[in-house]
């Protein structure tokens, strides 16, 4: 079986917490996780003035499609994980991507989610919806993590990830 393989697209402003843990929780499972860039590879600063060095470009990464739309829409036709946390989500809306699914957001988002009435909204943390998962923001960081690495690994990974966390059931 080829090994799980996982982008993350990284622009400006995004809260850190949301990228660096689910990063790192995918990499203890053996995903090999790629953070691009959006805009390039420079140092993208996030919303608490932290600098993250991305792995790539976005278009170093895929090669064959720059454009997130592009990205996608190549991922919800091959009916590939997408993930996307806290505001992550009005991108999928953006791109008319897994509409009918129920999804989650940050509160501050929701109003702009539902805009159209493409998606069945939830309160959950994290909500997992066929291929589209998404989660509410900095404090769901863990649980969004270990969310993608039961999808793309199996729960019996995603528990051996969880134990040495010492995360708070």
């Amino acid at each position: 079986m080829a090994s799980k393989r996982a982008l993350v697209i990284l622009a400006k402003g995004a809260e850190e917490m949301e990228t660096v843990i689910p990063t790192d929780v995918m990499r203890r499972a053996g995903i090999k996780v790629t953070v691009a860039g959006l805009t390039g590879k420079e140092p993208v600063q996030c919303s608490r003035d932290v600098l993250i060095c991305p792995d790539a470009s976005l278009e170093d990464a895929r090669k064959e499609s720059a454009a997130v739309k592009d990205i996608l829409k190549d991922q919800e036709s091959r009916k590939g994980l997408i993930a996307a946390i806290c505001a992550g989500p009005t991108a999928l809306l953006a791109h008319g991507i897994g509409f009918g699914s129920k999804v989650t957001t940050h509160p501050l988002a929701k109003d702009k989610m539902m805009n159209g009435a493409h998606y069945c909204y939830s309160e959950s943390r994290v909500e997992k919806d066929g291929n589209i998962l998404t989660s509410r923001g900095p404090g769901t960081s863990f649980e969004f993590g270990l969310a993608i690495v039961e999808a793309l690994m199996g729960k019996e990974v995603a528990e051996q990830v969880k134990a040495p966390l010492i995360l708070k059931d």
